[in-house]
């Protein structure tokens, strides 16, 4: 398995005649609609082709998801034969040999040991609603309808639908949107002693704590100290703990699972992204034995359905990504370029003025980034920053003030050394303000400029 070349065939505009833009783009403003440097017309292997005539090394992954490259052939067949054979089943009262295949795959990777059963869903914010739902209902059954609240993380991420968006650490709106978060409580991720007296005042409230072992925005690591805190008050308390692994899951940090590090193993587990290697709309709640056989000793109907949930070219799709991970031991591979690509950020740490502290953990990082005069990079520094870097061949992914820089796993060591080349040469053109100059060397054809400076 090579990372690819690009080979896509002539450039299609997909502009449609007309002043206004149909497409919403999400989280974007309606003045950045389709601008040609934002608009990918294809992807191979770990290369971008942007409409504007940029091609690119893809840096995030897609959305993080991406894990194995863009068009793998065997994830491709899976679903080609599963869209043949059964192009749609659904898992409303039946099920189907895909999707027992695949939940039994993620039970064996998950641990055969702790968990017992998965939900199927379709996106990481659904499946964060699911299982909440799912933790309400369990302690329900359990004789406690009174542990209601689901305790997150500040400045997590867990998507943008009504629930996960209550649950969300960070300010998107909710307020605007008049999301419930009632029963949501959220405490830092740095303060043990400040989870530690919430608990104490809420423990016999409180249904679970959910957790991100590396927190999506800024790609934060969860201190050991606070994790030792956190078991402690499970063991004291008996709340489920669950681990949000949507953006860490499937090798991200150099194992299969970011909570395989952690000292006790969770009792949920939330999966999206690199499930299915960005192909299929697909999410998975992965619930321990206790969990499932409390639904089971009840005969319990969960009250959640979604059509698109676990259907056969999904399942399928997990399953072949799986495999190709295992046949190319792309975990493996992917803790070495994590640990090769901590090595190259501190070196750009130490040598460029721009770039002042890193941070996260294998093939999940953040580099923070200051402007000429000492002060961090605003989210429109930050955006300069993309594009400069965009330019100088290299998509990266936003972050507070700074960059995200999420590869794919099947990285090769010259791919890598681009990557840091490029983010060099962009950082180095906003420092000096000479994006113009990459913009118009990169149009032209011309190697682009490379300016020293010295910090």
């Amino acid at each position: 398995m090579t990372s690819g070349t690009l080979d896509l065939g002539p450039a299609v505009d997909p502009a449609v005649d007309g002043d206004v833009e149909p497409l919403w783009q999400l989280l974007s403003p309606p003045s950045r609609f389709d601008s040609s440097n934002a608009r990918v017309l294809g992807a191979s292997g770990v290369r971008l082709r942007f409409a504007d005539g940029v091609d690119a090394l893809c840096a995030s992954s897609g959305l993080w998801n991406v894990n194995i490259g863009y068009g793998n052939q065997a994830v491709a067949d899976a679903v080609h034969r599963a869209m043949l054979d059964a192009s749609y089943l659904t898992l409303f009262r039946r099920s189907h040999p895909w999707a027992l295949e695949a939940a039994r795959t993620l039970v064996e990777l998950c641990g055969a040991d702790t968990f017992g059963r998965v939900l199927f869903s379709t996106s990481g914010s659904a499946a964060n609603d699911a299982m909440m739902k799912i933790v309400r209902h369990y302690w329900a059954l359990r004789g406690q309808p009174g542990r209601r609240l689901v305790v997150g993380l500040r400045d997590s991420y867990h998507g943008l639908t009504y629930g996960s968006s209550a649950l969300t650490g960070e300010d998107l709106a909710q307020d605007l949107y008049l999301v419930d978060r009632r029963f949501v409580r959220h405490v830092g991720h740095t303060d043990p002693a400040a989870l530690r007296r919430l608990v104490t005042g809420a423990g016999a409230q409180i249904g679970a704590v959910v957790v991100e072992p590396v927190l999506g925005t800024g790609a934060h690591e969860i201190p050991d100290d606070f994790l030792a805190e956190l078991i402690a008050l499970r063991e004291q308390y008996g709340f489920l703990l669950v681990a949000d692994e949507v953006a860490t899951g499937f090798g991200r940090t150099g194992t299969w699972f970011a909570s395989q590090a952690w000292p006790a193993t969770p009792d949920v587990m939330v999966l999206s992204k690199g499930l299915t290697n960005g192909t299929c709309a697909g999410s998975a709640v992965v619930v321990s034995h206790e969990i499932r056989a409390a639904f089971d000793e009840a005969d319990a109907v969960l009250a959640h359905g979604e059509t698109n949930a676990g259907t056969p070219p999904t399942c399928a799709a997990i399953t072949a990504t799986v495999a190709q991970m295992r046949q190319h031991d792309v975990v493996a591979r992917g803790a070495a370029l994590g640990e090769r690509l901590g090595a190259g950020l501190a070196e750009l740490v130490d040598r460029h003025p721009a770039a002042v502290a890193h941070r996260g953990r294998g093939c999940f990082r953040h580099l923070s980034l200051v402007r000429p005069d000492g002060e961090p990079y605003t989210p429109d520094d930050v955006v300069a920053a993309l594009e400069a870097i965009r330019l100088a061949g290299a998509a990266v992914h936003p972050g507070p003030a700074g960059i995200q820089l999420v590869p794919p796993l099947i990285y090769t060591d010259d791919d890598l050394a681009e990557l840091l080349d490029c983010v060099e040469r962009g950082l180095t053109a906003v420092w000096t303000g000479r994006v113009d100059q990459l913009r118009a060397a990169r149009h032209s054809g011309h190697a682009t400029p490379g300016v020293m400076v010295a910090r």
